[in-house]
């Protein structure tokens, strides 16, 4: 083989490896940032793996909200009018949470509870995630609000 036909071959087999090392990569620090998003009926069937990172949005059940009297953490009930899922937060619930209202909750899927890093609530009182109101239409009820 000619020397520079194989110094050209070594260019692009070098260039070659650096590409996949940089899609491989990139791919591997994608994956461990993707959310997926679950309502609470697909996390009672087991849809959701140990300690993945999740979205579970849903309805937040009346009379469910417990506040730690010494510390920030609150634990409550989030609902699609089938299945229920507890969630626990550690900080200060944005200003528009409250019962019966849409939320979705971004967290970890760890023993049966949603350990969540960030809890997001609706916009005005006509507003509700298109994700959660979704899940709420396909539990049977229109509009997505409970009754």
């Amino acid at each position: 083989m000619h020397p520079q036909r194989r110094r050209r071959l070594f260019w692009i087999i070098g260039l070659l490896a650096g590409l996949g090392v940089a899609v491989g990569l990139a791919s591997y620090a994608l994956r461990q940032n993707i959310n997926l998003f679950y309502t609470p009926s697909q996390l009672a069937a087991h849809e959701a793996s140990e300690g993945q990172r999740i979205q579970v949005g849903g309805l937040v059940m009346q009379g469910s909200l417990r506040r730690s009297p010494d510390s920030l953490a609150v634990r409550f009930t989030v609902t699609d009018l089938k299945q229920t899922v507890d969630v626990v937060y550690q900080g200060i619930l944005p200003d528009l949470f409250r019962e019966g209202q849409g939320i979705v909750a971004n967290g970890r899927w760890q023993d049966g509870v949603v350990k969540a890093d960030e809890v997001l609530a609706k916009h005005d009182e006509n507003y509700m995630p298109p994700r959660v109101k979704d899940a709420i239409e396909q539990a049977g009820h229109p509009g997505g609000q409970a009754k």
